[in-house]
């Protein structure tokens, strides 16, 4: 076994291990790292490095800066990513490359990291202001995945961003609306042209990238039934056309009449837009929902009209995505199985929609009680 140490260095602990002699002058090297916030932590990685060293894996020193390494792993990572993502990335690496970049990818420390995110959080924005937790958790994401690739390709002996501690990031309170205000929503939204959009999402309890990325071929009416295999989002202020969210989001949604109802009026009133544009209509896709020309409505604007028809109706104020939660809710309450609106939400497991919709299997525990007792003592 490699001989090590573990001491207190720069208010934190740090270890040296021996990395054998050097062929020439054979004379002993060591390696020193620093930057841990405990004993313990030290000693884990004194241990780690010493098991790299018997296994002769040990990392050969280099002056690779985490800027350039990162300029080098994102572009590897466009491939593999959605537009949407693959920007989320990039901005990501923006931030670390002005905190983090000028320092070596092998000298990055837990304790290191940790002070960087703690610096977003309170000045991290241009103008002064604090970064939100979610997006120095998105941050932290990020760099753990690049060092992880870099330790799996041998730059450096472990990966420091693994060790440190991210952001803790609360879960928004989520907004619903019952099914009466529901109504009193849809009363109001009859005066919009995307009325038809609003029902469809409160219906099927779809997300928004994935109601304005509908096509008509998407749709089987004789069966009643939609196909969920595309999305539109927004990738630095431009509308992009993409895949969904996972593997999971691509599905099948059996839908009922009033979307059947809803869909053949959109088919109606798109006849109608789609004249009065002449030559100008965007003849280059097959969408449900388009704007006034025919091109991808933008997802933000399709937000934000949505806030002001919320307010014009005297209703409670919910995000355009809580439809998808009142829709969760509303099935749930009426009895329909977890599994099944798991399915139409395309989550990838039922456990994620029970822990989402938490506040609402209580009541079908009491419901399912009553049910079992009403049985047995009639």
């Amino acid at each position: 076994m490699a001989r090590g140490s573990v001491f207190k260095r720069s208010g934190g602990w740090a270890f040296k291990v021996d990395t054998g002699f050097h062929p020439e002058t054979g004379k002993r090297r060591q390696s020193l790292k620093q930057g841990f916030r405990t004993k313990r932590e030290a000693e884990a990685a004194l241990a780690e490095a010493q098991k790299t060293v018997l296994d002769g894996t040990v990392v050969a020193n280099s002056n690779m800066r985490l800027d350039d390494f990162l300029d080098e792993w994102l572009i590897g990572q466009e491939a593999r990513l959605r537009p949407s993502s693959h920007h989320s990335y990039v901005m990501a690496g923006k931030r670390l490359k002005r905190h983090l970049g000028k320092y070596k990818l092998q000298a990055l420390t837990p304790l290191q990291i940790e002070k960087f995110y703690a610096e977003l959080l309170d000045h991290g924005q241009r103008n002064g202001k604090g970064l939100s937790p979610k997006t120095v958790k998105n941050t932290h994401v990020v760099l753990r995945k690049a060092l992880a690739d870099a330790e799996r390709l041998g730059l450096v002996h472990r990966n420091a961003a693994a060790a440190a501690r991210g952001p803790t990031v609360q879960r928004p309170e989520m907004s619903t609306w019952s099914s009466d205000q529901l109504k009193t929503f849809s009363q109001v939204a009859k005066e919009s042209r995307m009325r038809n959009a609003f029902t469809i999402l409160a219906t099927t309890g779809m997300r928004r990238g994935e109601a304005l990325g509908l096509r008509w071929g998407d749709i089987d009416f004789d069966s009643a039934q939609i196909a969920i295999v595309q999305t539109v989002s927004t990738v630095d202020s431009k509308v992009v056309v993409g895949q969904p969210k996972t593997a999971g989001s691509r599905r099948t949604v059996y839908v009922h009449d009033a979307t059947i109802r809803a869909l053949r009026q959109q088919r109606q009133l798109q006849a109608e837009e789609r004249l009065a544009a002449g030559p100008a209509w965007d003849t280059d896709n097959d969408l449900v929902f388009r704007n006034l020309t025919g091109g991808p409505v933008n997802p933000d604007w399709f937000s934000r009209h949505f806030d002001k028809l919320v307010e014009k109706a005297d209703v409670p104020r919910i995000r355009l995505h809580d439809l998808r939660h009142t829709n969760a809710t509303l099935s749930l309450k009426a009895g329909v199985h977890p599994k099944v609106v798991s399915e139409r939400l395309g989550h990838s497991t039922i456990a994620i929609t029970l822990d989402l919709y938490s506040h609402v299997t209580p009541g079908i525990s009491r419901d399912a009680a009553a049910t079992v007792e009403s049985m047995m003592f009639d």
